[in-house]
């Protein structure tokens, strides 16, 4: 079964969703600030953290950025009382996978939670590497290089890459890779998806204005050329 950890100061918030999760037999784990959620991650390696963004100690933001900066994989869905869009932009850009506003359903929480355990489920399935021209990309270790220079990639961008590089050579669409690599409606538009292939094409083409490698399939999505 799968491990969940809470890290969350609300007393009455964080009881309700480790019964909610025990309910549906997960086992979890629980904290109320920030650093000791942080060691308890590193210690047990959690297959999902749930993510208060406001918490003593440390705060969401920076327990994201030091987790990811670790190189530790498991999905991270962060928790706000707060609304505001930049706030949820900050948290995505740090390496959170989804981002939930207080107050939420309980149904609507279960439902993040089995879809980003089942992305991570699958990603094991993923190529853990991939070579053309001069470029490495190492998946599992989240690290790029061109030329033998390091090339720095967010982590969408390697979740990007990585689901075209699965089907290398096909085409996926703009939806799929939303919904893999995003999620539950973490982004509306698929407008996102463009904006990540153009930035690909940037730090890894030869000649982004000509790609060779990520390729436009128009009104339908992307595809990958290694061969």
């Amino acid at each position: 079964m799968s491990l969940v950890l809470i890290v969350e100061d609300d007393p009455a918030i964080l009881r309700g969703l480790q019964e909610s999760l025990r309910r549906e037999r997960y086992d979890v784990l629980s904290a109320i600030d920030g650093e000791t959620g942080y060691r308890l991650a590193v210690e047990k390696k959690p297959d999902l953290v749930i993510l208060d963004v406001m918490l003593p100690r440390m705060t969401g933001f920076e327990f994201c950025r030091k987790f990811r900066a670790e190189r530790f994989r498991a999905p991270i869905l962060m928790l706000t009382a707060r609304g505001e869009e930049g706030d949820r932009v900050l948290g995505l850009d740090l390496g959170a996978d989804d981002y939930m506003t207080k107050p939420f359903s309980v149904r609507e929480f279960l439902a993040r939670v089995r879809a980003l355990l089942r992305r991570n489920e699958r990603s094991d399935e993923l190529p853990a590497e991939i070579r053309f021209n001069d470029v490495v990309v190492d998946f599992r270790r989240c690290e790029a290089l061109r030329r033998g220079e390091p090339v720095e990639l967010t982590r969408k961008e390697y979740g990007v890459l990585r689901l075209l590089a699965a089907k290398a050579g096909e085409v996926v669409t703009r939806d799929d890779l939303l919904n893999g690599v995003w999620g539950y409606e973490s982004y509306p538009t698929t407008r996102t998806i463009d904006v990540h292939i153009a930035m690909l094409r940037a730090k890894l083409e030869e000649n982004p204005a000509e790609p060779q490698r990520l390729i436009t399939v128009h009104g339908i999505g992307y595809k990958l050329v290694i061969s």
